[in-house]
């Protein structure tokens, strides 16, 4: 068997990056079978203000990727067997896939991992287009492509759910393949920490910044860093997470939630809402009544209670520490690692 990886395009301050460098080490180790990329070639780093790619820019990188997969199936590359990996399942390219390898009568299997889509109210997809019929049918159409249709929280399944048909056999929650985090982010656990408080979303409309840049001018005894204002390298932003010792989220959308992993690795404590991804994934302590940031005019209400929430855990922030680990210990088994994924994988051969 060769697993073809349909990787996402590699942006430089994104996961996406590690995932180009890591994803197939992992894959080689845990399957120990021959793993290809199929690239799109180079990425244009600037992305849509507010989004997680270039919306020009990934269509180019996935027409070429397409181009690529109809040249191996010209060449008599792809064989019974074979698996392909989409590492963003939202790829129309798994469409004229799925139409090569059925008309020309070779056995694969197609894995996707579902990030978002317009059946999220509050994705780009979802404000922008909403429910209308071609982008529906388009992904309701690219998921009857997979086999394996890969979600990383419950959450997102019963979303997906709401607007589009879902098959049990093809559905699966499984961590996404980030045990590297661990290993990589080690040289900032233990830096000496500051007053420091950040909010490491992007700057975009579900994320709610308004309401941490008002909690900065509320609070003025903290630093408060919105870490996209700022032209940060991974190593900067890296650096940052291991000085803090809060993260802090209003999200409206969240499906999964990596920053926040992040800042646990680094013994930064975690405030979130009690909605979304986070209810599933984070422990009690570290989660706060959703009501209080459901939108602009509910924080105006439940302000008071926010900040008290954040003095009480810069206060008590060494305590809270022995909650940390027990919460560390859950998000690397449970939502970041690629152990699930990588049988499932295995499974299929």
């Amino acid at each position: 068997m060769t697993i073809f990886i349909v990787d996402i395009e590699a942006v430089d301050t994104r996961y996406t990056k590690q995932w180009k460098e890591y994803l197939p080490k992992q894959l080689q180790h845990a399957i120990d079978e021959n793993v290809v990329v199929i690239s799109g070639g180079e990425t244009p780093q600037a992305t849509t203000p507010g989004a997680f790619l270039n919306f020009g820019g990934t269509n180019v990188y996935k027409s070429k990727q397409l181009e690529t997969i109809g040249e191996m199936f010209c060449k008599g590359q792809v064989a019974d067997g074979d698996y392909f990996l989409y590492t963003d399942a939202w790829n129309p390219t798994v469409i004229q896939l799925k139409y090569m390898a059925e008309l020309l009568g070779v056995d694969i299997t197609i894995g996707g991992l579902w990030h978002a889509g317009s059946y999220d109210p509050q994705d780009f997809l979802g404000r922008l287009i909403g429910d209308k019929p071609w982008v529906r049918h388009a992904e309701q159409s690219m998921y009857e492509c997979y086999d394996d249709n890969f979600f990383a929280s419950e959450f997102h399944i019963d979303l997906f759910a709401e607007s589009l048909n879902i098959d049990d056999d093809k559905t699966q929650r499984v961590g996404w393949p980030m045990e590297y985090l661990k290993d990589s982010l080690v040289q900032y656990k233990g830096m000496e920490k500051r007053d420091l408080i950040l909010f490491p979303h992007r700057v975009a409309p579900e994320k709610q910044v308004d309401i941490f840049r008002d909690l900065a001018e509320r609070l003025p005894q903290y630093e408060f860093v919105v870490c996209q204002d700022q032209e940060l390298t991974k190593n900067e932003y890296h650096n940052l997470l291991g000085e803090a010792k809060m993260v802090f989220s209003a999200n409206l959308q969240e499906t999964l939630g990596i920053s926040w992993y992040e800042g646990a690795l680094v013994d930064a404590i975690p405030m979130m809402p009690d909605r979304l991804s986070y209810s599933e994934m984070a422990l009690p302590e570290f989660l706060y009544p959703s009501e209080w940031t459901e939108n602009y005019d509910a924080y105006l209400y439940h302000r008071d209670k926010v900040v008290a929430q954040i003095v009480n855990y810069m206060d008590n922030y060494t305590d809270l520490q022995v909650s940390l680990e027990k919460q560390r210990i859950k998000l690397n088994k449970e939502f970041f690692s690629g152990a699930a994924l990588y049988d499932t994988i295995k499974q299929s051969d």
